[in-house]
């Protein structure tokens, strides 16, 4: 399984320093570490461990590229040569290694013959998951076999505080990333964290952690029986250390290592010359190792690991501000900073919005200020949240509130003048008098069925939906666009050497959709973690998932509603023949998890507001509770608006208690022609009254950026400021 390691040795040492003085320190300089905390036993368990949550991993890319074509109820179909010499195995073969596979699921794979049919992305695929494994088990073997001193000298004891885990966070998780069986998992707490934190540390001494590092981290959190907010806390925590590090090594002024003007370091300093920490990417290569060491001495001493040894696994990483730099993407600022201009030339308004910290200066009612949200929310995660239509330009920002604070959390805010005309439409048209009396029909799935079949729709519903179907039409062709334009913002770095989780609803998924796929396209493997797509109005069969399944090394998860007729209304015609997923399950494919909230969705308008409900239920970490509440109540207050307002509508329409009569008036259209010019004359008045308020907006906003652009920021380098 494991290639020559002095190959391994010469092709990766360089990312991590493997040789440099750190790592030939005595123990008792280093403290306690991996080597004098586990016995030689036990240090091979964890080795072995590694290798079989890798290969498991590997498996699954693998799986992902073969399509079933053909029944065999007699045995396997033999591998091909090539299938033998590149590595590669049928599903039907026992090779998820450490893997508890369900009886019957295994029964039906030795049933079919499986075929690679896009075998230049596989190879793509697994060249690069081959490469990233290969550096992950040479570190962690250098780590590990490195002669320990006597563990008499420096055992020590392990005094770690009792867990508090969550025992559904940890059964959900372990049902999603079904544990590696593995002796490890019976070691005393103090000694589970001290590995979870090494490897941490381990991961990011490669000089990134990517989408992998971090899949692999959460495997071994659910093998070692531990809950997901202990990794989640570590990332934090570290995050802190280093940004404060880097900030601090700044602030005494460090030593000023000039960078030569044609040095390549200066390819991702375009642009941020008002982030913080800038100074250490313009003039200072090197950061201070003794101020992490002090940092991580501070949040990880007590659970065992020693400050010097912990700085020493980090490797490179803690030497450099160039490294750190990177890593957080120039400290955060290329997704708020000038370079996100370029993105905004191709979709209107393309820009990512910071969650946490805007919320925060909001509530002190102060200007959102990006850099000040940057400094105090980095996280090694990057999660960006895209909405699928507004009403308000809030809509962007509001849903995502829900998600915690263990990553760092963005709005992509994109197109609002098609979003908000979408928004407006289907807000209208829901409030109409015609989907009043249909809605009563929906119910019973008999207009239902007819949306379905995109025949013989009621000329009165017809009438009204007209006032939706060009903006949705707009709207869909831009959400492809903005999904490439994320998807170059990604291949670019923009989030830095982060895993990245997008989730998203209606159009807001069809955006990640189009991501996905032009990632696939351009074999851009290992940035996104995690994904979520709720009320998607986008394909739902197995081929267009498959790709997207590709570059996504976490969950790919399909959240739908049987009951959402406005996705079914907007989506019908030829766009159905594939199926939507947003009201259907993924079939064909294990890889894709399903989640059906028909029960909590009976109209695409309740997404926005049920995204933390939602997110729950999935199993998402860290969901803020309060405002989940406040979405909830905010649900409320609308359902109350809309039934108020199609009261009204169905007064004006005169259809207001014959209900006999209103089902004829609707099939013939009689009366709703009125309507929905009024609707239509409604909607346009909303979104230019929205679209000139955000001008002007733009231009206070402009003109008083103009005002400070001569107040220097304490944070940036003359160097910075000429880039």
């Amino acid at each position: 399984m494991l290639k020559n390691l002095k190959d391994l040795k010469e092709k990766h040492a360089p990312k991590f320093g493997i040789g440099s003085s750190d790592e030939s320190a005595s123990a008792r300089d280093r403290g306690q570490d991996l080597t004098t905390i586990l016995d030689r036993s036990q240090r091979a368990d964890l080795t072995i461990l590694i290798a079989q949550i890798t290969e498991s991993m590997r498996n699954d890319i693998q799986f992902n590229f073969q399509t079933p074509v053909a029944q065999n109820n007699d045995a396997p179909a033999p591998q091909s040569e090539s299938e033998k010499d590149n590595g590669t195995s049928r599903p039907d073969q026992p090779s998820d290694a450490g893997k508890e596979q369900d009886p019957s699921t295994t029964e039906k794979r030795q049933m079919i013959q499986y075929v690679v049919k896009d075998k230049k992305a596989a190879a793509s695929a697994l060249s690069h998951f081959d490469d990233w494994r290969d550096s992950v088990l040479l570190r962690v073997g250098e780590v590990l076999n490195r002669d320990e001193e006597s563990p008499e000298e420096t055992q020590g004891s392990l005094d770690a505080p009792p867990l508090k885990q969550d025992e559904r966070s940890i059964n959900k998780l372990r049902e999603v990333y079904q544990p590696v069986e593995t002796p490890l998992f019976h070691l005393p707490e103090a000694k589970k964290l001290l590995i979870l934190h090494s490897l941490l540390l381990l991961m990011l001494s490669l000089e990134h952690y990517n989408a992998l590092s971090r899949v692999l981290m959460v495997y071994v959190v659910s093998s070692l029986g531990l809950d997901l907010k202990i990794l989640n806390d570590d990332e934090v925590k570290v995050a802190r250390v280093l940004l404060d590090a880097a900030l601090q090594f700044s602030s005494n002024g460090g030593e000023q290592e000039q960078v030569k003007k044609g040095d390549s370091s200066r390819k991702w300093k375009v642009g941020i010359a008002s982030v913080a920490g800038a100074v250490l990417i313009g003039v200072t290569g090197g950061l201070a190792a003794p101020l992490v060491a002090a940092g991580l001495g501070t949040v990880m001493g007590g659970l065992g690991l020693g400050a010097t040894a912990a700085a020493g696994y980090l490797g490179a990483l803690a030497g450099s501000g160039v490294i750190v730099g990177g890593l957080f993407g120039a400290y955060g600022g290329k997704m708020t900073g000038k370079m996100m201009d370029k993105y905004a030339r191709e979709v209107e308004d393309f820009a990512f919005i910071p969650i946490h910290g805007s919320q925060q200066q909001k509530k002190q009612q102060r200007p959102v200020d990006e850099k000040e949200a940057a400094r105090q929310d980095h996280r090694l995660r990057v999660t960006i949240g895209i909405t699928g239509w507004v009403t308000d330009e809030e809509n962007f920002v509001v849903p995502w509130r829900v998600i915690g604070a263990d990553s760092e959390v963005f709005a992509l805010r994109w197109e609002l003048e098609s979003l908000m005309k979408l928004g407006n439409a289907i807000s209208a048209m829901v409030t109409s008098a015609a989907w009043g009396i249909a809605s009563k029909e929906i119910l019973s799935k008999t207009i239902f069925a007819q949306i379905m079949s995109a025949v013989f729709l009621p000329l009165g519903l017809l009438k009204v939906a007209r006032i939706a179907d060009n903006p949705f039409s707009v709207a869909k062709a831009r959400s492809d666009k903005a999904g490439e334009v994320l998807a170059d913002a990604l291949i670019n770095k923009v989030q830095g050497e982060r895993p990245v989780n997008l989730i998203g609803y209606s159009l807001g998924s069809r955006v990640i959709y189009s991501c996905l796929l032009s990632l696939a396209k351009r074999e851009a493997y290992g940035l996104v973690e995690s994904v979520i797509l709720m009320g998607s109005p986008i394909p739902s069969n197995p081929g267009h998932w498959r790709r997207m399944r590709s570059v996504v090394s976490g969950r790919l998860v399909n959240v739908f509603s049987e009951n959402d007729s406005v996705l079914a209304l907007l989506y019908r015609t030829s766009s159905l023949q594939l199926g939507v997923a947003g009201l259907q399950r993924v079939e064909n494919l294990t890889s894709v998890e399903n989640v059906d909230v028909s029960e909590l969705i009976s109209g695409h308008l309740r997404y926005q507001f049920l995204v933390g409900r939602i997110l729950k239920i999935i199993g998402l970490e860290n969901v803020d509770v309060r405002e989940v509440s406040r979405e909830e109540a905010a649900l409320a207050a609308q359902d109350r608006r809309q039934e108020e307002e199609r009261a009204r509508n169905e007064r004006r329409t005169g259809v207001e208690g014959d209900e006999q009569s209103a089902r004829r008036n609707l099939e013939t259209g009689e009366g709703f022609d009125e309507e929905g010019q009024r609707l239509e004359k409604q909607v346009q008045e909303k979104t230019q009254k929205n679209v000139v308020a955000r001008r002007f907006e733009d231009m206070d906003l402009k003109g008083s950026q103009s005002a400070g652009a001569n107040r220097k920021d304490p944070f940036d380098s003359d160097e910075s400021s000429s880039s």
